[in-house]
């Protein structure tokens, strides 16, 4: 389900040159990006997170960016295919960068058992949102304001320099959107 309506968000939406490309590769057996957890212990920590959690930022970006005081006041105004692009494939640095494996954790009764869990391998450890602008960029062109939304779509709960983070909300607000949309999903709609 998640999938199909990846696939059908991405066709319908992002026209560049390079996307049948980059869908081509996320679809090969080279990239587990549908069967993926988005995180190892948080949000999307199961089967099919990933791309389930890049649908979640798909549609609070687009519910963020359809509000009227957005559009009005704040003069947010993007393409379909920029929308698409930042929120379906922000997260693209996590493909095949997690493993299968157990964790050890107290039951009801104190005792110690074994649950399933992952863990994260990173074998292009280029940082998160630049590894995924990274990543895109080796199949399509990126705008500058679309590869600075990704870069910086952890906002402030990311690694980045604060300074950084704020500049780019400032110079670049579909940032600040991607961000938002981003902690949305993260925390409320997939949180515990």
């Amino acid at each position: 389900m998640h999938k199909e309506r990846f696939i059908e968000l991405y066709k319908q939406h992002i026209h560049r040159e390079g996307a049948e490309r980059l869908l081509e590769f996320l679809l090969s057996k080279s990239s587990d990006f549908f069967t993926a957890p988005a995180s190892t212990r948080f949000h999307g920590a199961y089967p099919g997170g990933l791309v389930e959690h890049s649908l979640n930022v798909y549609d609070c970006l687009v519910d963020y960016l359809s509000r009227k005081r957005v559009q009005e006041d704040y003069h947010m105004h993007y393409s379909d295919e920029s929308i698409a692009i930042v929120a379906l494939l922000h997260d693209l640095c996590k493909v095949n960068c997690y493993r299968e494996s157990f964790r050890n954790v107290k039951d009801e009764n104190g005792k110690w058992i074994q649950v399933p869990s992952y863990e994260y391998e990173d074998r292009i450890p280029y940082g998160h949102g630049e590894k995924s602008v990274y990543m895109i960029s080796a199949y399509m062109k990126l705008s500058r304001e679309e590869a600075f939304a990704i870069r910086y779509h952890m906002g402030f709960a990311g690694n980045e320099e604060s300074r950084l983070v704020g500049a780019s909300f400032e110079m670049y607000p579909l940032s600040f959107a991607l961000s938002t949309a981003d902690m949305e999903a993260s925390y409320f709609i997939e949180g515990k």
